[in-house]
């Protein structure tokens, strides 16, 4: 047998996979373009313990370590070779957003609060307003009832029956039967 019939199935093999590798760049170019238009949902971590500068208000010398502990909460970090300082650390990590870190340490004399010392801390209102940084809304809703609403929800709705309203739930039984059977 010839090698010319060999050679044109070798060429047409050929120019099919010339065909399909040309084909792979477009098809690739398309897929990233998808996949660089979808990002995976990445949950918000939040570690340690948020402190507010309402809370650091609070604190004053001379405190104990109980009253320190019900403005500020349990310590995230205590140490046996530092058992007068406590540690407040507070990290959020969410997508597209730069991470947020505050420290604050207590130092204690005994057990009477000596200085507290670490990052300037937001307000609540503060740091609410950077959680909700993603959804702009806008003016709030006043949320009250005028006289005019008021008589058209009354028009609405059914009366309740005043047996209904003051009727008293019915008693319950004296015992109740055992949950196992006794035969055990």
């Amino acid at each position: 047998m010839p090698a010319f019939p060999f050679s044109r199935a070798c060429f047409a093999v050929l120019a099919a996979s010339a065909a399909a590798m040309s084909g792979c760049s477009s098809v690739d170019s398309l897929s990233r373009g998808i996949t660089d238009s979808i990002t995976p949902y990445r949950v918000e971590v939040v570690q340690g313990n948020f402190v507010s500068r309402e809370q650091v208000e609070a604190l004053r010398t001379g405190m104990t370590r109980q009253q320190v502990r019900e403005v500020l909460g349990s310590p995230l970090l205590t140490s046996v070779f530092h058992a007068d300082r406590w540690d407040y650390v507070f990290i959020l990590k969410r997508q597209g957003v730069e991470p947020q870190a505050r420290k604050l340490a207590v130092y204690f004399k005994g057990d009477a609060l000596q200085r507290f010392e670490g990052d300037a801390m937001p307000t609540d209102a503060e740091f609410v307003a950077r959680l909700d940084d993603r959804r702009k809304t806008g003016k709030v809703p006043v949320l009250e009832a005028s006289e005019e609403s008021l008589k058209a929800f009354a028009e609405k709705s059914p009366p309740v029956a005043a047996s209904a309203a003051t009727a008293a739930p019915a008693p319950l039984p004296p015992t109740y039967p055992p949950l196992e059977s006794r035969s055990r």
